[in-house]
């Protein structure tokens, strides 16, 4: 079995190798971390991102424009990782600020609808839409396919001339399933229809490039893939829809000014940010700020296509170690809808954090024992993998299933 045993972080000018990159997260000491798709763990380097920030708080050593000259490069890095300009980018506070920026910025009028799929999505993404009925906004709900993936044909053909906006995951909030928004975009793009993704579970993790997936507008807070802190995000928006998009929260970020003093007013007659800096409110989490800073310079220098690769050939090996123990995962193990995610049971057996599934609740426990790290949602087992796991988490966690399944086997399961 490969060796589990972490490596020291190397020096920070060395070439930063998947393994020297797992060396810089202590909590793997301690357990097999599978759960990016529930939250992150911290990396040194991003811990000492935001010591370095309390440091200056602490000593009144810096202002507060230069504080935010962290906000703007974690900006800037963000735009790399996703292939756009800088300017595109927006900094929020997570995935629901987001969501909110654009139901209410859109130029809705009465008859016009938004097509979703409410089985497949966090509630969260489902919420802002359900606000907008009471002005007469339509919600078109499209079943999922039976596997649970979003079905795209269905999705499409719910479009008619008063669509303005389609809403998807990247990634499904359960049961995982990735995603076709290359297909989406084309289809929004030909009908001028926003297409808005919820991009939580897969940025930093899986590769996106915006110019190809013809995305509208992204949103991801940094508390998952990205390895940042709570209380941060990113919105993409295209030049293609800023100009018809009026922010319904106003502050100093959001318009433009002629001077960095943070106490001047400037004209009455103010003018919007010419760009996606118009959805940005008040001050900015500057923790928040630092540690994405940090986080961003290791993924771009992994690179996101090198990432992706590496946790698909995991999560495949840990598909395949999974059916061989007679479980079958959700989520297939190869092709378009495989994402860095692994889910075992049914669909809403159960809850958030609880199965009625009668082998996925003692297993579930059985694994707690074994410091394997998972998550239980809609009643499904799930993990999720990033660039730090290794082979060695996956044999530890299979390793751990057979176990349990043989405890469950032979009753003597808790």
């Amino acid at each position: 079995m490969t060796s589990n045993v972490l490596t020291s972080e190397p020096a920070l000018d060395a070439p930063l190798t998947f393994s020297a990159f797992r060396g810089g997260f202590p909590a793997l000491r301690a357990q097999t971390y599978l759960s990016i798709c529930d939250k992150m763990i911290l990396h040194r380097r991003v811990r000492a991102a935001v010591e370095e920030f309390l440091d200056r708080l602490e000593m009144a050593s810096v202002n507060r424009v230069q504080h935010e000259q962290r906000v703007a490069s974690a900006r800037r890095k963000f735009a790399r990782l996703m292939n756009v300009a800088p300017e595109t980018i927006a900094a929020i506070r997570n995935v629901s600020d987001g969501t909110n920026s654009i139901a209410w910025a859109l130029p809705w009028k009465a008859g016009d609808n938004v097509v979703l799929t409410s089985d497949c999505e966090h509630p969260n993404n489902i919420y802002p839409w359900l606000r907008q009925r009471r002005r007469g906004l339509e919600l078109r709900v499209v079943d999922p396919l039976p596997d649970g993936s979003i079905d795209i044909d269905a999705l499409i053909s719910a479009i008619d001339g008063g669509t303005r906006l389609m809403t998807v995951a990247s990634a499904t909030f359960a049961p995982g399933h990735r995603t076709d928004l290359r297909a989406l975009g084309e289809a929004c793009r030909k009908r001028d229809v926003f297409l808005l993704v919820d991009g939580v579970q897969t940025a930093g993790i899986m590769h996106h490039d915006f110019s190809i997936e013809m995305v509208d507008g992204f949103a991801t807070s940094v508390s998952k893939g990205l390895l940042g802190l709570y209380g941060f995000g990113f919105l993409y928006v295209s030049p293609k829809w800023i100009e018809r998009l009026e922010p319904a929260y106003l502050s100093r970020p959001a318009v433009v000014q002629k001077t960095d003093d943070h106490s001047t007013m400037g004209e009455f007659d103010y003018e919007y940010q010419p760009d996606s800096r118009r959805f940005e409110v008040g001050s900015f989490n500057l923790a928040g700020a630092y540690a994405a800073d940090a986080s961003l310079d290791m993924l771009l220098e992994l690179g996101t296509e090198n990432i992706e690769k590496h946790v698909l050939q995991l999560a495949a090996k840990f598909h395949d170690g999974l059916c061989e123990l007679g479980m079958t995962p959700a989520v297939p193990g190869r092709g378009p809808k495989q994402s860095h995610i692994v889910t075992l049971g049914l669909i809403n057996a159960g809850g958030h954090g609880f199965s009625t599934d009668p082998t996925i609740q003692p297993l579930s426990e059985h694994l707690v024992e074994r410091k394997i790290a998972h998550t239980i949602r809609r009643g499904q087992m799930r993990f999720g993998l990033h660039a730090y796991n290794n082979d060695a988490d996956i044999d530890s966690a299979l390793s751990a299933v057979r176990e349990g399944l043989q405890r469950i086997k032979s009753g003597s399961a808790s």
